[in-house]
């Protein structure tokens, strides 16, 4: 990929959390990501559920479109330490506006905005909450090499311990963790000093 050695992430933005309670009592958090993509509403559509696109730049491979509400696909996480597969169904589908399924148990709702530069993407995830500045910035970096494909320039994939081992990712997850007021876990994690 012609462009890899030079990506280097700018810094952490547009990302914001919610803590709601669920009925049970527990916490239940949001991690809420909103891009601007200089991309029509379509053409972003197409990359968040056509299968051949999300290979290139989501953290999981879909084996079918996930453009039909209704639609049975399998989610397959990307570079996990063991295969982890979800079977999912998308429970929304308007396209190019509003797509719902879960992927991991979590809900997943990306809604996409008609703007002045092309589209405002905003993805809505729950996740641990201990995972939370880990996955802005995971997903921070998959909104990139999103940008990058759709612009006709990709840098191929960069997900999972790959992309914890780079050094955008790590200063990333610090920032997002001081944005959102959360101990940052040392990650990747530090073998033990020696005294």
């Amino acid at each position: 990929m012609p462009d890899r050695e030079q990506y280097a992430p700018g810094p952490a933005y547009g990302a914001r959390i919610r803590k709601d309670r669920c009925q049970n009592g527990e916490e239940k958090w949001t991690l809420i990501l909103v891009r601007e993509l200089h991309h029509s509403p379509e053409k972003v559509w197409q990359a968040l559920t056509d299968p051949a696109q999300l290979r290139e730049w989501s953290p999981f491979d879909a084996d079918g479109n996930l453009g039909t509400a209704g639609a049975k696909v399998k989610l397959t996480t990307v570079a996990a330490p063991a295969l982890h597969v979800t079977e999912t169904v998308v429970t929304r589908a308007d396209a190019p506006e509003v797509l719902e399924y879960k992927w991991g148990g979590f809900d997943m709702r990306w809604e996409l905005e008609a703007s002045e530069i092309g589209t405002r993407l905003t993805l809505w995830t729950n996740i641990g909450h201990r995972f939370i500045a880990m996955g802005a910035a995971g997903w921070h970096i998959c909104f990139d090499v999103l940008d990058r494909l759709l612009s006709g320039t990709p840098i191929g994939r960069l997900v999972g311990p790959e992309a914890m081992k780079f050094g955008g990712w790590q200063r990333l997850n610090a920032e997002y963790a001081k944005r959102f007021g959360i101990e940052s876990p040392n990650w990747p994690p530090q073998p033990a000093q020696k005294s």
